[in-house]
């Protein structure tokens, strides 16, 4: 169980490490994140913490959106999350507290998760690297980039689940584990870390300490 914190992804860009290393980095608006709720056991039945983050206007808002993010002295926000949390560890937080980029430190691991982009509806040659049934020869007619045939006749009658096909791809859920934070902004609410996380530029994501390296 750990700590997930809400940020957006402004985009790519290089940065030029010590030994003069070119690196691809992303940028993600990190927080801040607002404590609205905690849920224990003995109230809710589990333990999580309630995170919201980018605040928005009264206009867009509604009146239970207002009055839940009012009781821990803020404005409606977007975005809400749940981190499930040890019951010991939720005592170091307290409704209304902020939660900024500064969680976490230069040279550690996060994981990142958000959605992938969206490929809308795709065939079999885009969405699985088929080659499609026929060559470009004389005979062939709009069959270059067709799945073919797709299952057995009278045995078994059906088409197997899980069959490559033509349907939608992206946007799923993705997680990329262990990207090295480079850099931390606090007064910016900025973070820094190698490589590429899912999703395109304004998406929300979520991101915590990685699960598998300390350091």
């Amino acid at each position: 169980m750990a700590l997930r914190l809400l940020g957006k992804k402004l985009g790519m860009t290089q940065i030029f490490e010590e030994g003069g290393q070119l690196t691809p980095v992303t940028l993600i608006e990190l927080g801040p994140n607002f404590v609205i709720q905690k849920k224990t056991p003995e109230k809710d039945g589990y333990s999580a913490l309630q995170l919201g983050f980018e605040p928005k206007s009264e206009k867009q808002s509604t009146r239970p959106e207002r009055g839940h993010a009012a009781k821990a002295g803020q404005s409606a926000l977007r975005f809400l999350r749940e981190s499930r949390l040890e019951a010991s560890d939720l005592e170091a937080y307290n409704v209304g507290d902020k939660i900024g980029a500064d969680y976490f430190s230069p040279g550690e691991h996060v994981d990142v998760t958000g959605s992938s982009k969206g490929r809308g509806f795709t065939g079999v040659v885009k969405a699985h690297h088929m080659h499609g049934v026929l060559s470009m020869t004389h005979g062939s007619h709009e069959v270059m980039r067709h799945a073919g045939s797709i299952g057995s006749s009278a045995t078994p009658s059906r088409v197997f689940k899980g069959k490559k096909m033509a349907g939608r791809m992206g946007n799923e859920r993705r997680t990329t584990q262990n990207l090295r934070v480079l850099g931390v902004h606090p007064e910016e609410n900025l973070l820094v870390v190698k490589g590429a996380v899912p999703g395109g530029k304004g998406r929300l994501l979520l991101v915590s300490k990685s699960l598998k390296r300390s350091a």
